[in-house]
């Protein structure tokens, strides 16, 4: 699931002039879209780089893909707009990119915050497995990270689980209250491009096995009024989902781009010491959300 790209796409790509992107909010502007495509279209081995992406996270058996970009982000600097816009014109070849914050750009900073909840995107201790918008009636297709900054003190490592997987291994008991309208977590308010609120929801959305979302957040588990036997499904899946994970290290540049109808994802603990680390210095991640083509609430 990790994507070299040829070093012949890379030395292209250096001196790609890409435009600033627009918005036609809250997604991607069609325009800059195909201002994109059509500056890539010709450039060496990139079709075959953006096969072997969109494969990785539709084709079967995956899920998830890490585009490694490293090389370009330390041509361009990882957060400088050149390299923004590069990461942005592959998002697009998945999905159309777009932010449901409207208080947030396009990307969205995820640092470290030591007085933040530790479980938080921006804390610094073990974020459980779960969706991102898990109570919206249209969830992002999919969730993407893109490294700026690893943690210097070389904790955070990414976790990801195959969510239909772990539902397969749990009893037909548990997937039967997982399927029912009892779980809640989290507010909604003030966001664009992923429907309305949805609660109570189901986990299991009652698409086909291995179909459709699974709308897990093991934050649940600790922050919702659940019956005992709802929570004890739920807290089953949620050790499946342990059970089955994948563990890796973002380095800087590095693109992981997330099928949420097909896996879940998280983070290992920073290192301890992280209020050592001067802030500019810490552990940064830009985050974007993409809607799949066609599906519900896609922009034309």
């Amino acid at each position: 699931m990790f994507i070299g790209i040829p070093g012949e796409l890379e030395s292209a790509l250096i001196d790609l002039p890409l435009p600033p992107w627009e918005l036609d909010t809250p997604f991607l502007a069609k325009s800059t879209r195909e201002q994109y495509r059509t500056a890539l279209t010709d450039v060496p081995q990139f079709e075959e780089t953006v096969t072997t992406l969109r494969h990785a996270l539709t084709g079967e058996g995956g899920g998830y893909a890490v585009l490694r970009l490293g090389n370009l982000a330390k041509t361009l600097g990882a957060d400088d707009d050149r390299f923004l816009r590069l990461a942005t014109a592959f998002a697009a070849e998945v999905a159309i990119p777009f932010s449901p914050f409207p208080r947030w750009p396009l990307w969205k900073d995820i640092g470290v915050k030591v007085d933040k909840d530790p479980g938080k995107s921006s804390g610094i201790g073990y974020n459980a497995f779960h969706m991102d918008l898990v109570n919206g009636t249209l969830p992002p297709d999919y969730t993407t990270l893109l490294c700026v900054r690893p943690d210097p003190l070389g904790g955070g490592p990414s976790i990801l689980s195959d969510a239909h997987a772990a539902v397969a291994r749990l009893s037909e008991n548990s997937r039967a209250l997982l399927a029912e309208q009892a779980y809640h977590y989290g507010t909604f308010y003030d966001l664009f491009g992923v429907g309305e609120e949805c609660k109570p929801f189901p986990i299991l959305d009652g698409s086909d096995p291995g179909e459709g979302f699974v709308r897990f957040t093991a934050k649940m588990l600790e922050r919702s009024q659940l019956d005992q036997a709802h929570a004890d499904a739920a807290r089953e899946l949620a050790e499946e989902l342990v059970r089955g994970r994948v563990t890796f290290m973002l380095e800087t540049g590095d693109y992981l781009i997330v099928n949420q109808r097909r896996f879940l994802h998280g983070r290992e603990a920073l290192h301890s010491g992280q209020e050592t680390v001067p802030l500019a210095d810490r552990r940064l991640l830009l985050q974007l959300f993409l809607r799949a083509r066609g599906s519900a609430g896609s922009a034309a």
